[in-house]
C-alpha cells in the first residue's frame, strides 16, 4: 500500500483530502438542515458515513492515522462513494471550463476514485494478513 501513496504527489494526496473534508462539511450541513426541515435523511447520513470512511482510509494510507472502520462498513462505503461517482462526472460534464465549480468537481472527482482505490487496497491488505 505505501508504494501507491508514494505514486500521490503529496500537494494531490492534500488536494485530495481537503475536498474530501470539504464533502464531509457539506454533507453535515445538509443533514442538519433536513433535520430541522424534516425531510428523510436517511441518503445523506448514508453517503456522509461512506465519506466520512473514504476519508479516514486515505488519511490512513497518507499519513499514517488509525481508523476503526470494520470491512464491513468499508465495502459499504465503497458501494456508496462508487456510486457518487457518476453523479459528480454529469455534474463536471455540465460545468464550464475553468470555473472554480469545475475545479471543485475535478478534485472530488480525483478525491473520491482515490478513497475507493484506498479502500480496496485496504481490504487486500486486511485478508493478506488473515491469511
Amino acid at each position: 500500500m505505501e508504494d501507491k501513496s508514494a505514486a500521490v504527489s503529496k500537494s494531490n494526496q492534500m488536494e485530495s483530502l481537503k475536498s474530501m473534508k470539504s464533502t464531509v462539511q457539506k454533507l453535515e450541513n445538509a443533514v442538519t438542515q433536513m433535520t430541522e426541515s424534516g425531510a428523510n435523511t436517511t441518503l445523506a447520513k448514508k453517503r456522509l458515513h461512506a465519506v466520512s470512511a473514504g476519508l479516514a482510509v486515505l488519511e490512513n494510507a497518507w499519513e499514517q492515522k488509525p481508523h476503526s472502520y470494520p470491512p464491513e462498513d468499508l465495502a459499504e462505503a465503497r458501494k456508496v462513494l462508487q456510486g457518487l461517482i457518476p453523479s459528480v462526472e454529469n455534474s463536471y460534464a455540465k460545468s464550464k471550463a475553468g470555473s472554480p465549480q469545475r475545479t471543485l468537481l475535478e478534485r472530488r472527482l480525483v478525491a473520491l476514485n482515490q478513497a475507493v482505490q484506498a479502500i480496496d487496497d485496504s481490504s487486500a491488505t486486511q485478508a493478506a494478513d488473515s491469511e
